[in-house]
């Protein structure tokens, strides 16, 4: 990138056009064309505006921006082929909690149930909540037969009051 940068610089000096006439010009920052003709790679965050820049800049200087456009990219696939599949497996990783984080939501939007991983589940709990489901269901079902009895009692036990009020009259 060095190269390509001061290769723009150069075609910027002999068209006889300043840094600061270029900046005003294409609407840059003294230091986004500073940074790009000295081909510092890490001061631009965005590899494809760097890249639209590139071909900006070098049609502003009367460049052929497709010539310059194959000096970038193969310089970016020589930079790129150095990187390790590790950093580019974390560089993703970052990237998804990272989105994740300024997920927006809209209020329109479904969200997808979680799915249960049956294996985190702890048994012993699962085991203990059915037992107290059993314990309740057995609970109830006694409570009405226990209410069940009573009232046949009491009914029993009015039948036989009617019956003495009706044999003593």
């Amino acid at each position: 990138m060095k190269e390509i940068g001061e290769f723009l610089k150069q075609a910027r000096i002999s068209n006889g056009v300043s840094l600061d006439e270029a900046c005003e010009d294409l609407n840059l920052t003294n230091d986004y064309l500073e940074n790009l003709e000295e081909g510092n790679v890490r001061a631009f965050k965005d590899v494809y505006a760097l890249k639209e820049s590139v071909r900006e800049y070098s049609k502003y200087l009367g460049l052929d921006p497709d010539k310059i456009m194959d000096e970038f990219n193969d310089f970016m696939f020589e930079h790129t082929s150095k990187i390790s599949l590790d950093d580019i497996i974390e560089a993703r990783k970052i990237s998804k909690e990272i989105d994740e984080k300024n997920k927006v939501i809209s209020p329109y939007t479904k969200i997808p149930k979680k799915k249960i991983d049956l294996s985190k589940i702890k048994w012993k709990k699962i085991i203990t909540i059915i037992g107290a489901l059993v314990l309740i269901v057995v609970a109830i079902i006694i409570f009405y037969k226990l209410n069940d009895k009573e009232e046949k009692i009491t009914n029993e036990l009015m039948g036989r009051v009617s019956e003495y009020y009706e044999f003593s009259n």
